[in-house]
């Protein structure tokens, strides 16, 4: 099966059209999507912003992780729930819309950059710790991921503006 017979079926089944056709879950949803995008976003941003040597130059940039860390993660985890919900309901038009294909492809590569810092500049924080401007590539990771999800707020808001969709 194909990834557009997937989506096909995924949009046949009852619970696909039950939560499309509802008039207070799909709105509901895409407003917790938004809400938590912003929980998320706005913690990143901090974060990114303290690796770029930009503020909270005084704090440790393991204080500021360890502090807001735990919340980034419960807004992505709610986001990305509430994002696969979204997708389930209207699972054919979105999968065939260019704008969720360049989302997708920005969450792919923010994860692969969140993954290369993990394994890579994080181990050695300890190092660079409390330096008010942290290492090149600590800088660089937090430059790229702020082009990202910039590219990924973007993208996603014109998922609702396809211009290439003939059907619409």
């Amino acid at each position: 099966m194909s990834l557009l017979g997937f989506c096909q079926w995924l949009g046949s089944t009852h619970g696909s059209i039950a939560l499309h056709e509802s008039i207070w879950a799909y709105p509901i949803i895409e407003s917790v999507h938004v809400l938590t995008l912003c929980l998320f976003l706005g913690l990143t941003v901090m974060l990114d912003l303290r690796l770029l040597g930009v503020t909270m130059m005084r704090t440790p940039a393991s204080e500021v992780f360890q502090r807001l860390m735990p919340w980034t993660i419960v807004g992505f985890a709610v986001m990305v729930a509430t994002g696969a919900l979204l997708f389930f309901a209207i699972p054919v038009k979105t999968y065939l819309n260019i704008f969720f294909r360049l989302k997708v492809a920005f969450l792919v590569l923010a994860g692969v950059n969140v993954g290369v810092f993990q394994r890579t500049v994080s181990r050695s924080m300890d190092r660079w710790d409390n330096d008010p401007v942290p290492p090149f590539r600590a800088r660089l990771a937090a430059g790229i991921s702020l082009v990202l999800w910039a590219g990924i707020v973007i993208a996603g808001r014109m998922i609702a503006y396809n211009w290439f969709d003939k059907n619409s």
